[in-house]
């Protein structure tokens, strides 16, 4: 039994570290990338990385499967990633993030709806509080309220839950590595044209600069989602999205700790509250 639970445990830790290196993220595009160019930092995120991970794994998938991963690939990264930035674009960061922190809900209902799968009623109402507890930490009284900008956060959150239980679901006969490689390589393919039409050319860039993109590919994508599609294999896709709040978790206090951003006392009350509500679901989930 202490041996399941230690196996649990190091699944749960090991699916967190995904959303802690995406929250690393936000600091280092907004402090070391070039501005305005947000489909362009997607693309090199997740184009590479997916590239490597091909060659490396030199899986082909059963020509039954691929529009299968290629929806999976639209979902969790090609779409998501370019509704994101949309929705970072027209809202405060803290605004999209509360959006975001719908997912959970969202793939309970999925399982309910389609799967027949009735949610537990601890698990529901943790994750409305980590939405609440998301509010008073990145909400303040000057937040904006665009309304393109709080479709595209919708229907992003809509994405990314959709693609962690459809990923759960079917269960492509794919090493974790394979299947997250070719996510990341559609997925760019998907973004490329956005890239390419709606984004300025890169200017010469810097040591830091390209450093920068580096961690973003290597850490941002091709470390972070092979722990995340490997926590979605070995757990409810309602906990591993429950530890998506951990993403804009980490943005916040690493915005605190090396940019001198203030907390309030209510944002701190926030922070435990999510951090409640992660718990709370990772011990629902399992029952």
């Amino acid at each position: 039994m202490n041996s399941l639970s230690d196996s649990v445990f190091k699944d749960i830790a090991l699916t967190a570290l995904a959303p802690v290196i995406w929250g690393s993220t936000y600091i280092v595009t907004s402090q070391f990338l070039p501005p305005d160019r947000p489909f362009t930092a997607a693309l090199i995120r997740v184009l590479p990385a997916g590239l490597l991970l091909v060659l490396w794994m030199r899986t082909l998938p059963a020509l039954r499967y691929w529009w299968r991963l290629l929806l999976l690939a639209a979902l969790n990264i090609g779409f998501f990633q370019a509704l994101l930035f949309v929705a970072a674009y027209r809202l405060p960061g803290g605004m999209a993030a509360v959006v975001g922190a719908i997912q959970p809900l969202l793939v309970m209902f999925l399982a309910w709806a389609v799967d027949k799968r009735r949610p537990l009623a601890l698990a529901v109402w943790a994750s409305i509080g980590g939405i609440f507890g998301m509010a008073l930490l990145l909400l303040s009284p000057h937040s904006v309220w665009n309304g393109v900008g709080i479709m595209a956060a919708l229907l992003g959150a809509g994405c990314m839950a959709a693609g962690a239980w459809l990923t759960r679901r079917w269960s492509l006969p794919l090493p974790v590595m394979a299947l997250t490689g070719w996510q990341l390589l559609l997925g760019g393919v998907i973004l490329l044209p956005a890239a390419w039409l709606a984004d300025a050319p890169l200017p010469a860039l810097s040591h830091s600069q390209l450093l920068s993109y580096a961690y973003l590919s290597i850490a941002g994508a091709l470390l972070a989602y092979c722990l995340w599609f490997r926590g979605i294999a070995r757990l409810s896709p309602v906990a591993v999205t429950s530890l998506g709040l951990l993403s804009p978790l980490t943005a916040v206090v690493l915005g605190w700790v090396f940019l001198g951003q203030q907390m309030s006392g209510l944002a701190m009350v926030g922070l435990v509250m999510v951090l409640g509500s992660v718990v709370t679901v990772q011990i629902s989930g399992r029952r």
